[in-house]
C-alpha cells in the first residue's frame, strides 16, 4: 500500500516536470490446466522481471506495437487484445533525466514460443503462475494488471 502511494506520487511530480511518454507493453499469458500462467522477462537495466514493453511504433496500432514488443524481449508470438487491461505509470531513467512514462498493456495469448529470439542475450525469462508473478513483479500495478487475466479465460 505504501509503495503504492509513493510510486503514484513519484509519478506526479515528475509528470509535472516533463511530459508524459506514451508506451505499449504485452502481458504474454496461457491457460495450463485451467490456470493462468504470464510470461515475465528481465529488464536491461537492472534485471527486473517486467513484462515487455516499448514505444509506440509509426504504422502499428498500440496493440501491436505491444506484440511486436513480446515477440522482440520475449520471444512468442500470439493472439493480442486491441482493448488494453489497463495502464501502467512508471518513471524511466535516462542518465540524468527521469521521464513519465504510461504503458497500456494488452493481453497476449501466447500460441507460439520460439527457442531464440532477439533480445535473448540481454533478458531472461519465466513463465508464472498469478500468484507467484505477483512476487516476482516489484511493482504492485503491475501484478493488478496480470490479475485481470483471470477475467478473460
Amino acid at each position: 500500500m505504501l509503495q503504492r502511494l509513493a510510486t503514484s506520487l513519484r509519478f506526479r511530480f515528475v509528470a509535472r516536470q516533463s511530459e508524459i511518454e506514451r508506451q505499449a507493453g504485452a502481458i504474454p499469458y496461457a491457460v495450463v490446466d485451467g490456470q493462468v500462467a504470464v510470461l515475465l522477462v528481465t529488464s536491461r537495466r537492472t534485471g527486473r522481471w517486467i513484462f515487455p514493453k516499448g514505444g509506440l511504433m509509426e504504422g502499428l496500432a498500440a496493440h501491436e506495437a505491444a506484440a511486436r514488443e513480446a515477440f522482440e524481449e520475449a520471444g512468442v508470438e500470439g493472439e493480442v487484445r486491441d482493448v488494453p487491461l489497463g495502464a501502467w505509470r512508471t518513471i524511466k531513467r535516462r542518465g540524468v533525466r527521469v521521464t513519465p512514462i504510461e504503458v497500456d498493456m494488452f493481453p497476449l495469448r501466447v500460441t507460439r514460443q520460439l527457442d531464440n529470439w532477439e533480445e535473448q542475450s540481454q533478458r531472461r525469462r519465466h513463465w508464472a503462475g498469478l500468484r507467484e508473478a505477483q512476487q516476482l513483479l516489484r511493482d504492485p500495478y503491475l501484478a493488478d494488471l496480470a490479475m485481470k487475466l483471470r477475467e478473460l479465460r
